[in-house]
């Protein structure tokens, strides 16, 4: 019998995360994928174009769910996901990074009973005021399988009481991005459409929340990229909280290269060609290194800390890089693979539970 697995995302780094993994479910035997969007994110340049340029199986349901409270948005997240795991009666849900769609799908594949399988467990910066934070905690939490991109990883979910299940597999985005360097970019090269020097730019991206929702906050990191631009070229896709934000908090995004969101391929290509990238992005970190591109973090605090401490990121707060070196725990590309060999493994252990706790209570022959 064919195993069902239930992939839940909602945003544009999930998507990208999820390529080499969906494209590991249709090569493996015995396995197949239902992917679910929960519309968390639905402009075109952030959902559409990702699933069209990464090969994505198209969703079997888009929930639209966008907008409202971190609270708000998840509520009602849960309650949609409630009925599609009833519909399609999952043997496993796959849930990615930390964030609303993450958690919303964790919790409902736990009070309906289905195992889940976490892509990106056990990173932590230890603030709890993050709401990735919160997601990240609880989801590891609600996991029967922990995919963990690090060693740091596994230990920090060890301090938690949490071992079994808990995998060292390396990190999908490198499989990601190593996939994406062999498609065709998507018509004229970025930096030619740009009139980009490659190697004279650097690249930034802002959207977190905490840059977000303050007027200082965000005043403070334009600020920090418009500093840069004084001597560079800054290119900066706008999402389109920062967008929202700018215009509500009357920040001035002068000086700097703003341009609209960029699907995956064409961001692969102006991070191969740039001299440095500024960001408040977990994700883009891990990318800049997957470039070999030195990174600034514009927050105060990483999850992914060896990219700091291997000398190729460091916070806005430091002055200087440490010391550079190679990074040996983000794995040789193959991370993808482990995981759904893992996933195949546990299923077909689960179900054989299953089958022999039915022939017990029956009295069945095997």
């Amino acid at each position: 019998m064919t195993a069902r697995l239930l992939t839940v995302v909602g945003a544009r780094p999930q998507f990208v995360k999820a390529m080499p993994v969906s494209r590991a479910i249709a090569r493996a035997p015995g396995l197949a994928e239902v992917m679910i969007h929960t519309g968390q994110h639905h402009d075109a340049a952030l959902s559409d174009s990702f699933f069209h340029e990464l090969g994505l199986p198209e969703p079997a349901e888009n929930l639209g769910i966008h907008g409202g409270s971190h609270g708000e948005m998840t509520g009602r997240m849960l309650a949609a996901l409630d009925g599609v795991i009833a519909r399609h009666a999952p043997d496993l849900v796959i849930v990615y990074g930390d964030t609303n769609s993450t958690l919303a799908g964790a919790l409902a594949a736990a009070k309906a009973g289905v195992p889940v399988a976490h892509v990106e467990a056990g990173l932590r910066v230890f603030d709890r005021t993050m709401p990735e934070e919160t997601n990240r905690v609880v989801v590891d939490h609600l996991s029967q399988l922990l995919f963990a991109p690090t060693r740091a990883a596994v230990g920090h979910l060890a301090r938690e009481g949490l071992v079994e299940g808990v995998h060292h597999v390396g990190d999908v985005m490198q499989d990601a991005v190593l996939a994406m360097a062999a498609l065709p970019a998507p018509g004229d090269a970025v930096t030619r459409r740009l009139d980009l020097t490659p190697g004279a730019y650097a690249v930034a991206t802002l959207h977190r929340a905490a840059t977000t929702d303050s007027a200082a906050a965000l005043a403070a990191a334009v600020g920090y990229l418009r500093q840069h631009a004084a001597r560079t070229p800054v290119v900066l896709p706008l999402h389109p909280r920062t967008r929202e934000a700018a215009g509500r908090f009357g920040v001035d995004l002068a000086g700097l290269t703003v341009i609209e969101p960029l699907g995956p391929i064409d961001m692969q290509r102006l991070l191969a060609g740039c001299a440095l990238v500024l960001t408040d992005s977990g994700g883009l970190q891990k990318e800049a290194y997957f470039h070999r591109k030195p990174c600034v973090t514009l927050r105060d605090d990483t999850e992914w800390s060896e990219t700091v401490d291997a000398g190729w990121n460091r916070l806005w707060t430091v002055n200087d890089y440490r010391p550079r070196r190679e990074i040996d725990d983000y794995g040789a590309g193959d991370a993808a693979e482990r995981i759904v060999a893992t996933i195949a493994g546990f299923v077909a252990r689960n179900r054989g539970e299953v089958l022999d706790a039915h022939r017990a209570m029956t009295g069945a022959r095997p």
